[in-house]
Formats: structure tokens, C-alpha cells, sequence
């Protein structure tokens, strides 16, 4: 009966033997649950960072340029006593009708250009859309800024010193020429920008301005293009409209100077 004992035991040890192999080789099973959240195997897109969206990068230098304006708003104090001075002491004043020309000189530059035959960045309608909703923007918030801040010009004339709406003008000008043919020519933005500068220090020559006053509009002028180009939808997609008109001065037989018209039908 002993040994009889001892013999199962000794076959019950050598068949758990066996058995161990074959366990210690059996895997879990695979987690399925994921299968289906991804089948292409595309790796997910990585978010930006907040600093590096579209509209950090819009309102990064504007906000730069309205916050130092607004900081050093101190009438005839300071900084824009000083820059008032050095005005005076190294210029003579200017025609302000010159002022009221070229604050729309970047818009002539932008329709010279676009007449030349050189594409822009968006049809001829979508830019004229682009222009009217930046137009609106400046004007609302320069006009809502000046009442609100009730600064009084250099020479004493009004208390709408602040910002200044010439400079907005001509500096929302200036930027959408620079976006519309930036991908052309970077020379293009520059021109524009120099005529927007060049107002602002007008501005300032002919005593209507404060320097806070050109820095903050310089400011507004470049938030409102921008804002336009964020906020608007290309509804025509890139379909070449109005692009193939074009437009030339021509002189005719009499010498009477006039404007020829070509129209180059897309294929």
C-alpha cells in the first residue's frame, strides 16, 4: 500500500513536470478594445502651443504698439513733450491736405500693382471685402477710442487726439498691401509701410498728433487688417475672379490721353 502511494505521487510530480513548459508559454491575450480608433496607423497631430496661433501671431505687435501708446498718453508731458519738440525745433509744418492724400496712397500702390499683371494673394472681390471689413474695424474702434479717451490735440484744436485715426488709415493700408504681395516681393510692404510712416511723422510735424498718439494708431491700423484677414471666409475659393481683367493708360491718334481695357478669358 506504500509503495503504491508513493508511486502516484511520483507520477502526479512528473506530469506537473511536463505541464510547467507548456503554462509558462501560454500569452495573454491581445487588448482589442483599441482596435478600430485609429486603422490607418496616422499619427495624431500635435497641437500647437498657444503662443504660436494664428492669432498670438496677429495681435502680438499691434498689442505692442497700442499698449505703449496708451501707457505714455500723458498730453504734454514727458515723451511727447519731448518728440513735439524736436518736431518743431528740426521741421516747418505741411500742408494737412497733403496728410488726407497720402493716407491712401498704399491703396493706389495695391490696385497700381495688381493692374501690372502681378497675382495677389486674393482675387480683386475678395481684396475689395477685405479692405470695406477693415475699413469698418478701424474706423469703429479708432473713432470709439478717441471719444472714450478724450485726449486733446497738440494745438489745442479738438479732443479727439487719441489714436490717431490718419495713422490707423494709413498703416491698415500698408498691411494689406504687404499680405497681398508679401509672397511676390517683400519691396512692395515696404514702399507701403515707408508712405504709412511717413504720415504718422506728418501727423506729428503739423502739431495735430502726440507721439503716443501715431505709435497707438500705427497700432490700431495693423490690428484691423489683420482682424479682417482672420475673420474672413474666401466664399469664391481661389477661382481667379477679376484677375483677368486688366486695365493700362493709353494715349490715342490726338494725343488725347485715356485707358485701354484687356479681358484674357480663363481656360
Amino acid at each position: 500500500m506504500r509503495s503504491l502511494i508513493i508511486n502516484r505521487l511520483a507520477a502526479l510530480a512528473l506530469l506537473l513536470g511536463s505541464l510547467n513548459p507548456a503554462l509558462a508559454q501560454v500569452k495573454p491575450a491581445a487588448d482589442t478594445t483599441k482596435k478600430y480608433e485609429n486603422p490607418g496607423g496616422i499619427p495624431a497631430a500635435v497641437k500647437a502651443p498657444w503662443y504660436r496661433s494664428k492669432l498670438v501671431k496677429a495681435v502680438a505687435i499691434p498689442a505692442v504698439l497700442i499698449t505703449y501708446g496708451a501707457i505714455t498718453a500723458q498730453g504734454d508731458a514727458g515723451i511727447n513733450r519731448r518728440g513735439r519738440e524736436f518736431a518743431q525745433k528740426q521741421f516747418r509744418p505741411v500742408s494737412t491736405g497733403f496728410d488726407n492724400t497720402l493716407i491712401i496712397v498704399p491703396y493706389f500702390e495695391l490696385a497700381a500693382v495688381a493692374l501690372a499683371g502681378v497675382e495677389s494673394r486674393d482675387d480683386r472681390i475678395n481684396t475689395l471685402l477685405i479692405i470695406a471689413k477693415g475699413e469698418a474695424i478701424m474706423l469703429a474702434s479708432t473713432f470709439a477710442i478717441k471719444y472714450i479717451s478724450n485726449e486733446t490735440r497738440p494745438n489745442g484744436s479738438d479732443n479727439l487726439s487719441f489714436p490717431s485715426g490718419h495713422t490707423a488709415q494709413a498703416f491698415l493700408a500698408a498691411s494689406i498691401v504687404h499680405t497681398e504681395f508679401r509672397d511676390k516681393s517683400q519691396w512692395y510692404g515696404i514702399g507701403a509701410y515707408t508712405i504709412a510712416t511717413s504720415v504718422a511723422a506728418l501727423r506729428m510735424i503739423n502739431d495735430k498728433h502726440w507721439q503716443s498718439d501715431v505709435v497707438a494708431g500705427a497700432g490700431f491700423g495693423i490690428l484691423s487688417a489683420h482682424l479682417a484677414y482672420l475673420s474672413h471666409r474666401n466664399r469664391w475659393g481661389r477661382k481667379p475672379i477679376g484677375r483677368d481683367v486688366g486695365m493700362a493708360p493709353a494715349y490715342f491718334g490726338n494725343g488725347t490721353p485715356g485707358m485701354t481695357i484687356s479681358w484674357r478669358p480663363s481656360h
